[in-house]
């Protein structure tokens, strides 16, 4: 599924030049609105709108937002998109220039005008925009305009300061290659704006030379009111949708100022297939599309290997076994299956693989109800066995001979029991599979080394993919299974003429799924050559298989000459999109040597076709404080969290409390609880250079047990303190108070904003966290735990999540500002603990020999709803010996002691 969502234009405060916070105009932003419908705080975002040209899959979009700013005094505009991860950005503008007597004027994109300044983003390799990289950190802006956002996308964000009465246009294009998925090809545009736009357009063009045989248009958001604004047509090869809804139809109510435009707005299509394949050629390239249809399935046949470790316990194995339930119900009877549990043990279902009959199925599914989960993880030895088994079901001649065996691994954790060594057992199943087998990982959340299950898989036929731990992961499980479950043909070879053609993109394929597409691309290297021939071999469900198509260079050249919908030489940067992705996938299983020359040749590519890839970065330029900055928008890998990179370590205290240490040497973490009074107020971090405090007010439940020996207790509020800017921050579960010297601001946990000053920003997500970063010190994350109001027991709470701690001073100390710095700890003698989930060892840390446990934790920095587990070693006795000193030490008097200066 690809993807862009399409966000407003955000107006900030008025800029200003010292530390002081102009209270009024926050004020004014919660509760005053502009007369104008269309103008917030002196902002009026007056077009946004989405132009994309979709020609043979390839689809070229340009998303281009312009505001006015009405003020008096300059302000800052935020530009926010997102983008598919499959996407490549190509170009990125940004122009600002004074009004002009027509206010709605488009401004000049010329470099330098008298209309106005255009900033241009520059593609550079990696280590070349290293500079402005580290000058980005430096000053506090984000390291990477785009970070991952989302499960299929990633967000683009950038803001300038414009002048009072000036306007900006911002302008961002990418590119990408729509992939065939269940027999349709998906573009889906999340529509967000925020406020009302005077013209807010979505439009989509589509050529495909095979024809369009069917499209589709509809948004979530769209009711009766918004269906007619909704254009859709197609004919022969062209298809175009439009979405212009007018102000009053954007309008929640017939008097309200809110949008009613918040959700997903999808396109679907298919093509015409009169034929199992389409040649196209433009100016010495080609391209192949390959997906014939009505062929009869391959038997498969599948293993599922599953991980029922501890940390599988609760909804997560819930979720498994009713995407099971429901893929046992599409298992046709042809198809032969088993189910292989593992955790430190391995459990087969049955000795071999069994047919599909109804007594078998019916028997599979009793046995799923009776899976629970405990103990370890051991990845190696469930794979190996399951290869043991599959093989032995081919000598046996169990299975039909033309059939499609495959292994679909799930698990949420990274090895702790058998082999250890991932790189081993990377080895171990490369060299048991050899070949022969298709290996699928299904990472379930982000507890576990995404690189390692995609190595592993890519080395065996396979794909990894990551299922997201949410109220719908049975349905991501069972959606995946939908992609492989139908096989049609096995050995897929695709032969173009022999000296004739040269740098193909991909032509050999394991399997051909029904509704997927085969897609190859490549330059013809031959000027004499008139027709071009393409042979696919491939084996069937009955018997090999070949087709053949043969064109007329010339001829196919001039049918695709609508310059109305073709876009430059789309063939040749669909070739050079489609090459990189696949030296990036090969990349990651190759040697060292071998990738470092994929790597090169990627690299090339991306330069020379202006493609932000993983090795490449985009250099944006923007106007600040009268000065033009850099800052970097890179490509980011699917292995980082959702919502917030971690660029060194990232500490917490959550819960009741548990306080969370990330060592990123060890790839591990240390954790521990404080057990005092509520009332009671702990110092968490102080930085004597950075003049920062951060305390935490500890709150207990409303409602304690008489026989009850520890008091559970939680954070209910917060205070922050900053000498060097002379503020103080006050956050509780209602309300969060800034004071700026003799002046207050108060905000709720209902409103969503960024507010910006010098040395500060700070940005409320309504009802899930506020995110305060100091420029030249540590990103602060609170998050805001609701409970049921008449919840007999307990109350709202605070987590307190820190980023970019290596940014503090060497001199910060604290409950969690001590562990801002390295700390070292070696774990040894493991042994079986109380429960088997939770193994004893013994720890050496800051020269002291301690018990600890080996538990689980919840963090909620990444995902604020629902939380990721992490394993952590827990130290007992309130963290004796593993804090400095005893934890009663860190009492202070109030929520804004300054311990350095007291």
């Amino acid at each position: 599924m690809d993807s862009v969502l399409f966000y407003a234009l955000l107006a900030s405060i008025a800029t200003t030049t010292n530390a002081e916070f102009v209270v009024a105009q926050f004020r004014n932003i919660i509760k005053k609105r502009s007369t104008s419908d269309v103008i917030f705080n002196g902002i009026e975002i007056y077009s946004m709108k989405i132009d994309s040209k979709v020609t043979s899959r390839f689809a070229h979009n340009v998303i281009t937002s312009r505001a006015v700013n009405h003020a008096s005094v300059s302000k800052e505009v935020f530009f926010d998109v997102e983008l598919p991860k499959t996407a490549f950005i190509t170009n990125f503008s940004i122009n600002i220039c004074l009004l002009c007597c027509n206010q709605h004027k488009v401004c000049s994109q010329h470099k330098r005008t008298i209309d106005g300044i255009t900033y241009l983003g520059n593609i550079k390799e990696k280590e070349a925009a290293k500079k402005q990289y580290e000058k980005a950190v430096s000053h506090g802006h984000t390291a990477g305009l785009v970070k991952a956002s989302g499960r299929k996308t990633e967000k683009f964000t950038v803001s300038v300061n414009i002048a009072a009465a000036s306007k900006v246009t911002f302008e961002l294009t990418y590119e990408e290659l729509l992939k065939r998925h269940l027999g349709k090809y998906e573009m889906l545009i999340k529509v967000k704006p925020k406020k009302l736009v005077k013209q807010f357009q979505i439009d989509v063009n589509i050529f495909e030379p095979q024809g369009i045989g069917e499209l589709e248009a509809l948004g979530s958001f769209i009711n009766n009111d918004l269906t007619q604004t909704i254009e859709k047509s197609f004919s022969g090869k062209k298809g175009h949708v439009s979405f212009k809804p007018t102000i009053d139809q954007q309008r929640t109510c017939k008097n309200c100022s809110t949008s009613f435009l918040d959700g997903d707005f999808t396109i679907k299509y298919d093509v015409k297939r009169d034929s199992p394949g389409n040649l196209q050629i433009i100016n010495g390239y080609f391209v192949h599309f390959f997906a014939p249809v009505n062929l009869p399935r391959v038997p498969k046949n599948v293993i599922f290997v599953i991980d029922i470790s501890s940390s599988m316990l609760g909804q997560k194995m819930e979720q498994i076994k009713e995407a099971l339930f429901k893929i046992l119900d599409d298992v046709k009877e042809n198809d032969h299956f088993n189910f292989i549990l593992f955790s430190d043990k391995i459990i087969s279902w049955k000795e071999y693989l069994v047919k599909a009959t109804l007594d078998n199925l019916k028997e599979a599914k009793k046995f799923v109800k009776s899976i629970k989960a405990t103990g370890w993880t051991n990845v190696n030895d469930a794979l190996i066995r399951t290869v043991e088994m599959m093989n032995e079901a081919h000598k046996e001649k169990v299975l039909p001979e033309r059939s499609s065996s495959t292994i679909i691994m799930l698990t949420d954790g990274n090895p702790t029991s058998g082999e250890l060594n991932r790189g081993k057992i990377q080895e171990n199943v490369k060299n048991a599979i050899q070949g022969r087998y298709s290996l699928y990982n299904l990472a379930f959340g982000y507890d576990m080394d995404y690189n390692f299950l995609e190595k592993m898989a890519l080395e065996n036929n396979g794909l990894t993919r990551r299922i997201y731990e949410d109220s719908d992961s049975a349905l991501q499980l069972q959606s995946f299974y939908d992609e492989v479950a139908t096989p049609m043909l096995r050995e897929v070879q695709l032969h173009y003429p022999i000296n004739a053609t040269s740098e193909l993109t991909q032509n050999n394929f394991n399997h051909y799924y029904d509704g997927s597409e085969i897609v190859v691309a490549g330059r013809i290297i031959d000027n004499h050559l008139n027709s071009f021939t393409a042979d696919v071999k491939a084996q069937g469900a009955n018997n090999d298989v070949t087709f053949t198509e043969q064109v007329d260079i010339e001829e196919t050249a001039k049918a695709l000459q609508d310059q109305e919908y073709i876009f430059g030489d789309y063939i040749e940067r669909l070739w050079a999109y489609l090459t990189i992705q696949q030296l990036l996938e090969k990349r990651i299983s190759a040697q060292e040597e071998n990738r470092r020359n994929l790597a090169a040749e990627a690299l090339e590519l991306s330069l020379k076709y202006k493609f932000v890839t993983p090795l490449t970065s985009m250099v944006v330029t923007k106007p600040e404080d009268n000065e033009d900055k850099a800052a970097i928008a890179d490509k980011p890998i699917e292995d980082t969290s959702i919502q917030y990179s971690y660029p060194s370590k990232a500490n917490s205290v959550d819960g009741d409390p548990h306080f969370l240490i990330e060592v990123p040497q060890k790839k591990d973490h240390l954790c521990f609880n404080i057990n005092l009074d509520p009332g009671v107020v702990l110092n968490l971090v102080k930085d004597p250079d950075t003049g920062i405090t951060v305390n935490g007010q500890l709150i207990g439940k409303k409602k304690v047990r008489n026989n009850a020996q520890i008091q559970k207790t939680y954070i209910g509020k917060l205070g922050i303190v900053n000498t060097q800017l002379d503020l103080k921050i006050e956050i509780t579960t209602e309300k969060i108070t800034l004071q700026n010297g003799r002046k207050t601001a108060t905000f709720t946990w209902l409103d969503t904003i960024t507010l910006q000053q010098e040395g500060l920003t700070m940005e409320i997500n309504r009802e899930k966290n506020l995110v305060l970063s100091f420029r030249d010190d540590a990103t602060f994350i609170v998050v805001l735990h609701r409970v049921w109001k008449k919840h007999p027991i307990h109350h709202d709470f605070l987590g307190l999540y820190t980023l970019d701690s290596y940014k503090a001073s060497e001199h910060t100390h604290g409950l969690l500002g001590q562990f801002f710095q390295h700390i070292d700890f070696e774990v040894f003698d493991i042994r079986p603990g109380s429960y088997p989930e939770k193994p004893h060892a013994t720890m050496l840390v800051k020269n002291n020999k301690l018990t600890v446990t080996r538990i689980s934790e919840k963090d909620y920095g990444k995902d604020p709803s629902h939380g990721t587990i992490v394993p952590c070693w827990f130290i007992h006795n309130n963290g004796t010996g593993l804090i400095d000193g005893a934890h009663t030490d860190y009492i202070v008097s109030n929520l804004f002691s300054t311990p350095f200066i007291n």
